[in-house]
């Protein structure tokens, strides 16, 4: 099928618009935009069936050459054009930096210094937190780091470090050489300045050591104001990635609690989650699990001697970004090295930590995750029927459509079978069909502005299911929902060899000039080093381990952003 070209009559003037057969409604909107001045969504193009839509492909709409079509609207002023505020500037003409700024760009790589891997992928994963980056980009920094906890005398601030490092990487599609923050790392952490054994150069390390102190320096430095001019200083690591276990200790020995001993309560920040494996993990699941309850020895006060405590924790409060970590290396003395556990353990893209929380936290968010399924499954719903209209644009043999595209021959063939059958066939005003002797169906547009109705009042009481302190709080997770959006990887048999790599999720484009969102692709950024490339979430997947292939190492999950609904007020 080749190009057609059908005529748009608007406000007595008719205009020829020449037509793709693979073009969208929106192209067709965008060619009538540059013709009339109307801005696209202030268009009402009127077809057979209804109004065009934006997602309409144009062959599937049964256009002919020549047809007449009306379209409704006025521009948002005088329907004149406006000259570009900014001069139109290519890509081939941008910097360096506003060329890696651009929406799509590929984000820069980081050059592997020599055993320097474990760092790279730590900080492409925390690079992908965005509140850190709006606050590093404020950070200033003391003018002395004397007593930053530094070998003495160093003038080295590590934060300052990392806030120059990210402004460079922001700048360039390029590798980068992070040179200047590697140097501050090992004079701040000496144990990463270790040689290797084997050759010249520096000894491999374990990127969850190099992130652990990487958030310690943070939580120190970084501070937020939580409130008003007056509200104390919170700092940004306790804020967003601090979660709160509350724990019981109970002694085992029988004698003890003869004795009076009652099991004790308490809480215990932490800024990371320990998925232990043994012979019967399988899932992250069972590892987290297993670090939550464990038995240790430890003094007790009524018998006055060492003795086993059962210790159960559980989660009183859950941190927007949540870190968890697969314990995969453990000490080999045969060796002298670290020997990692190859067991494959599965994990989700998608984390209800629901399971892990306290009664009383479970009781605020389970009503809050339930309605998000609910909308989910809704909206689902809207848009699998959206997609049904639009492949069943043709009449088929017993079923009535109201949707785009059915042809007169069509209709009229259906209509003359009707008669045959005795059954009564009308049109509503907007072209949909109703049936039969009084009965009336609805039309398509009143059945999706009912759910949709159905679903804004669904939106609206997720809103008022969230309890008020978590509400409150932008650095808490209100649902008990996680998304994964980092992966530290490992590949190799030892923390003290191998390689690692990150995987980043895209984030979703964001329209420079409106500030509007797009839709995220699912896909995600594979960094190796300098080496950066895009992957499909079905590789994310593949991570789990179960040999000396890349399995992950630290996962990096966010709350679920939850879903919005216009006119809410709180």
């Amino acid at each position: 099928m080749g190009a057609i070209t059908v005529g748009v009559k608007h406000k007595g003037k008719k205009y020829d618009v020449e037509l793709e057969p693979s073009s969208t409604g929106e192209d067709f909107k965008l060619q009538l935009y540059s013709l009339t001045g109307v801005e696209p969504d202030r268009q009402k193009v009127l077809i057979k069936g209804g109004q065009l839509k934006d997602d309409a492909i144009i062959s599937e709409l049964g256009l002919k050459n020549g047809q007449q079509l009306m379209m409704l609207g006025t521009a948002s002023e005088d329907g004149t054009f406006a000259r570009p505020t900014e001069k139109i500037k290519f890509v081939e003409d941008m910097t360096e930096a506003e060329a890696a700024q651009q929406v799509g760009a590929t984000p820069a790589g980081l050059v592997n210094l020599g055993n320097t891997c474990y760092l790279n992928s730590t900080l492409q994963v925390l690079k992908s937190i965005p509140e850190l980056q709006e606050n590093l980009v404020n950070y200033n920094a003391p003018s002395s780091s004397g007593s930053l906890g530094l070998m003495p005398g160093a003038n080295v601030d590590l934060t300052n470090q990392l806030r120059n490092l990210y402004k460079a990487m922001s700048q360039t599609q390029e590798g980068y050489e992070p040179h200047a923050f590697i140097s501050a790392l090992r004079v701040a952490f000496p144990q990463f300045a270790e040689r290797s054994k084997s050759g010249a150069g520096f000894a491999q390390q374990d990127a969850e050591e190099a992130w652990s102190q990487i958030i310690a320096q943070l939580r120190q430095k970084i501070n937020l104001k939580d409130g008003g001019d007056n509200s104390k200083a919170v700092s940004f690591i306790d804020k967003y990635m601090a979660g709160e276990f509350t724990t019981t200790l109970e002694c085992e020995d029988p004698q003890a609690r003869d004795l009076g001993e009652e099991p004790k309560s308490f809480k215990e920040s932490f800024l990371k989650l320990n998925c232990h494996i043994d012979s019967s993990t399988n899932h992250l699941r069972d590892g987290i699990m297993n670090g939550m309850t464990e038995k240790i020895e430890k003094r007790s006060d009524v018998l006055d001697r060492d003795t086993t405590y059962n210790k159960q924790s559980r989660i009183s409060h859950l941190p927007k970004y949540l870190t968890v970590h697969f314990v995969r290396f453990f000490w080999r003395r045969d060796v002298q090295k670290k020997a990692k556990i190859m067991r494959k353990v599965t994990f989700p893209q998608e984390l209800d930590a629901i399971e892990f929380c306290t009664d009383e936290l479970k009781k605020a968010l389970i009503p809050v995750r339930d309605k998000v399924r609910e909308i989910r499954k809704d909206e689902e719903d809207i848009e699998r029927a959206r997609k049904k209209r639009k492949r069943n644009h043709t009449v088929e043999d017993g079923d009535i459509t109201g949707s785009f595209g059915a042809s007169d021959a069509d209709r009229k063939k259906k209509e003359e079978k009707e008669k045959k059958d005795g059954k009564k066939t009308s049109k509503s005003a907007d072209g949909d069909v109703q049936m039969g002797e009084g009965e009336t169906y609805k039309t398509d547009a009143e059945f999706e502005a009912e759910k949709e109705a159905s679903l804004l009042a669904a939106k609206k009481e997720l809103h008022a299911l969230i309890n008020p302190e978590l509400l409150k709080n932008d650095g808490a997770n209100q649902s008990g929902l996680y998304e994964l959006r980092g992966v530290v990887t490992h590949q190799g048999a030892s923390a003290d060899s191998g390689h690692y790599t990150a995987y980043v999720k895209k984030t979703a484009p964001v329209d420079p000039k409106t500030g509007k969102k797009g839709e995220e692709d699912g896909n995600w950024w594979w960094f190796n080093d300098d080496k950066v490339s895009e992957v499909t979430p079905d590789k994310i997947d593949g991570l789990s381990g179960g040999g000396e292939s890349h399995s992950a190492l630290i996962l990096l999950y966010k709350a679920i952003p939850l879903p919005s609904a216009e006119g809410i007020t709180e």
